[in-house]
């Protein structure tokens, strides 16, 4: 993965390209862009559209052209002109800040306001709509969740807020990732029926004299549980590669709490390179593969939990 800063159609936004298959090139036409875009806003230009959507009747609130009534609305239907076919994302970075700061002045501004004749009064409340206007408009929590759901319903984009920076740095890793892996996930799902756990189930494994198979074999029994996929039944496998060696483990352990947790800790690791994640196999599968290699009760459920 490789980051560019280069104009782009909306100001502010982040786009991701693909090397097209194929032949190692460098050129441009080796490259096709992805549909993703994910747009930042300033959190003063967001707040603002938040109180233009307050003050806004709801039936101007899409049609709104005038900057300073701008709303969500408006702004994302003026954004998507610009991309026609994308699919749009806006990040806004230290929204909590300012609303914890608005919120503090706020509390201060009444002790400030002590009646001492009129043309004190009218001196003071000029002060204060000139301080009022320089920090910013003033909205709530309320009013911002309002304006999100609004946002939501009409266009189905969402916005997601970030403590600070950093925040927004890892959530365009996360997003850099997810984009990555699309192509490849909808190309399992669409693999075969989604009630098979591959495409060869129907035909079994074939086993050789030399044995060859078994581990295999031994690998889909574990798929057979409830809610295990191929990569957490390969992490059993490559621990215990046998259902023996996994009964001795089960011997050697002191009490039947350590038996039921002995999987749990087990790492699972997915994918390769950038994209590679890991996990543990957890304590309700590790107490299930227990139940199932130990249990001599042939009605037991093992979804049941205790």
């Amino acid at each position: 993965c490789a980051c560019v800063i280069e104009p782009q159609p909306v100001a502010g936004s982040m786009v991701w390209r693909r090397r097209a298959a194929g032949p190692a090139q460098v050129e441009e036409e080796s490259w096709t862009e992805e549909p993703n875009v994910l747009l930042l806003l300033h959190t003063e230009e967001f707040v603002s559209m938040i109180y233009s959507y307050r003050q806004v009747p709801l039936q101007e609130v899409q049609s709104s052209t005038d900057g300073q009534k701008e709303t969500l609305r408006s702004f994302v239907a003026r954004v998507m002109e610009k991309i026609p076919g994308k699919t749009l994302a806006l990040a806004v970075v230290e929204l909590e800040k300012y609303l914890r700061s608005h919120k503090s002045q706020s509390q201060k501004r009444p002790r400030q306001a002590v009646p001492n004749g009129s043309q004190k009064e009218g001196q003071r409340k000029r002060k204060r709509q000139k301080e009022k206007e320089a920090s910013g408009p003033e909205v709530s929590r309320l009013d911002v969740e309002e304006a999100l759901v609004d946002l939501q319903l009409h266009t189905g984009i969402q916005v997601r807020c970030l403590e600070n920076w950093k925040d927004l740095s890892d959530f365009a890793t996360m997003f850099t990732k997810s984009v990555a892996e699309a192509p490849f996930k909808r190309e399992r799902e669409n693999a075969g029926f989604s009630f098979y756990l591959e495409n060869e189930w129907c035909r079994g494994v074939k086993v050789d004299r030399s044995g060859k198979g078994l581990l295999q074999v031994w690998q889909r029994q574990i798929q057979q549980f409830h809610r295990v996929s191929p990569d957490m039944a390969s992490a059993v496998v490559s621990a215990y590669p046998s259902p023996w060696l996994l009964e001795q483990a089960y011997r050697r352990c002191f009490s039947e709490q350590e038996q039921q947790n002995m999987l749990a800790d087990t790492p699972v690791r997915r994918g390769d390179g950038v994209t590679a994640t890991s996990r543990r196999i957890g304590p309700e599968l590790s107490r299930r593969i227990f139940l199932q290699m130990t249990s001599h009760n042939p009605d037991l459920y093992l979804d049941v939990t205790n």
